[in-house]
């Protein structure tokens, strides 16, 4: 039986923006102290927020975004601030469900990535073009 979980996710035609720069990723230990996470290979995880919104043609109005948060396999390095647009380096989801001590269920998806890079300009998508032949403005 497959595992679902690290399942590979494509973002494009979504634009990316920092909404929380990346830092180091942490827990609460059983005294409370937050401390850092390390992978099973002893790598040290990071986390960053993005505001993820769908790219629209000109002229049209993009649908609500949603803020995500996405542990980040490795430092990302310098110059990721707040606003800087990105992409995700192999992004990947995995569902989650537990039950809370209160017995109620939550469920959900994990995002993970293996880097962070700055964005490179995409193209909008081109605007839908309506003319005589396809019903709209015609005779």
């Amino acid at each position: 039986m497959t595992s679902m979980r690290d399942i590979p996710v494509l973002l494009d035609g979504r634009k990316l923006t920092v909404v929380d720069p990346p830092a180091p990723k942490t827990r609460q230990d059983a005294n409370g102290a937050e401390v850092p996470v390390i992978d099973k290979d002893g790598v040290m995880q990071f986390v960053v927020s993005l505001f993820c919104k769908l790219l629209v043609p000109a002229g049209q109005r993009a649908p609500k975004g949603e803020e995500i948060k996405v542990t980040l396999a490795s430092d990302p390095g310098e110059g990721f601030d707040e606003g800087t647009r990105v992409q995700l380096i192999d992004p990947q989801v995995s569902p989650y469900s537990f039950e809370t001590p209160d017995g109620r269920t939550v469920s959900g998806i994990s995002f993970k990535a293996m880097g962070l890079k700055h964005a490179t300009p995409a193209p909008a998508p081109a605007p839908v073009r309506r003319g005589k032949d396809d019903g709209e403005g015609g005779q």
